[in-house]
């Protein structure tokens, strides 16, 4: 009877954890960048950025990534006011750069980008 109910027991955490696991991969995926690749940062965690929160922009950016550190961080450069920042960022900071589609915004002035040779 013991046996049942350890088995039964060790049946449902392997289930529950399964579970956990598949919703976790469904809003957790890494973006698919490399070496050279423009990315924004997000901003959630500056608080030197000289504008009260509710102005301030979401994302940061664009900046060249410099290097991968496993799957899971980015090393990017930072230029501008952000240069005194680490320059290692997880993932879940990270997204990739979008330009401005010129048909929506034609008005839209590309920012200025200089690229360091990698």
């Amino acid at each position: 009877m013991l046996d049942k109910v350890k088995y039964h027991a060790k049946h449902s955490i392997n289930d529950t954890f399964d579970h956990a696991k598949q919703n976790w991969e469904k809003s957790h995926k890494v973006p698919d960048l490399k070496v050279g690749d423009l990315v924004v940062v997000s901003t959630l965690n500056f608080n030197n950025i000289k504008s009260p929160n509710k102005l301030k922009y979401s994302y940061a950016g664009p900046f060249v990534v410099v290097s991968l550190h496993g799957d899971t961080e980015f090393q990017v450069e930072l230029t501008g006011e952000l240069e005194n920042k680490h320059p290692t960022f997880p993932v879940s900071l990270i997204k990739s750069y979008q330009p401005a589609n010129k048909e929506l915004f034609p008005s839209k002035n590309p920012i200025p980008l200089t690229v360091p040779p990698v």
